[in-house]
């Protein structure tokens, strides 16, 4: 589905995901998106016939406005709510703004979980990845699953940075009530220049996919 987002043509593990939800969930199931910014992973779930919940702090992600666009021009982009509706999809997506790292962790619970490249933001760094991932983990129901693409260490200063993370190391935060059903990673690859990064760069990027028991040992 092209969703027009600012994101449509950066790389995605995301059909993996897709493929984990179709064999593990219910048609209809919930899905929380982390980090939903413009809609690029929220619109596809809801046109799919899941239940969304966005949880989102950018403003204008979620209501739109101008950006500036590689070569020094500028733009207006449409946010998430706009784009929902203008898709019909808004009754299908309940749009949570504010930090999700800040307070106490979301209470509720959900059939899955995702979130994109997410993690690496320096504006998230004020928390430990641990936590992050922890509360990712609170919000999926027995049976459900867990999906994160991340990025992972290029440059020398990545490697001080605990938020540009590998598979490996994410295993160590999925034992007792997890199974972990997939992880991938790419080499190196060129980027072309996005929103945010006004000239071509290079990646590596992860991913990991993960189950909850359907039997839950006491770990709150």
């Amino acid at each position: 589905m092209e969703t027009q987002s600012l994101w449509e043509h950066t790389l995605t593990f995301f059909p993996q995901y897709l493929a984990a939800l179709r064999e593990r969930v219910a048609p209809d199931a919930t899905v929380a998106v982390v980090g939903a910014s413009d809609g690029k992973f929220v619109l596809p779930l809801a046109a799919a016939g899941y239940r969304v919940v966005a949880i989102e702090r950018d403003a204008l992600a979620l209501r739109g406005g101008q950006v500036r666009l590689p070569g020094d021009s500028d733009a207006y982009a449409m946010g998430l709510i706009d784009r929902l509706e203008l898709e019909e999809l808004h009754a299908r997506v309940e749009v949570i703004e504010g930090d999700f790292l800040e307070g106490e962790p979301l209470d509720m619970q959900c059939d899955a979980v995702w979130t994109s490249c997410s993690w690496h933001y320096s504006a998230n760094h004020h928390h430990p990845l641990a936590e992050f991932v922890d509360r990712m983990q609170r919000l999926v129901r027995p049976g459900g699953v867990f999906g994160a693409e991340f990025m992972m260490p290029v440059e020398k200063r990545h490697h001080s940075v605990e938020h540009y993370t590998s598979p490996e190391r994410l295993h160590r935060h999925f034992l007792g009530d997890w199974v972990v059903l997939l992880t991938l990673h790419t080499n190196e690859f060129t980027e072309r220049a996005h929103v945010g990064r006004p000239h071509d760069h290079t990646h590596r990027m992860g991913l990991l996919l993960a189950a909850r028991s359907h039997t839950l040992t006491d770990r709150f």
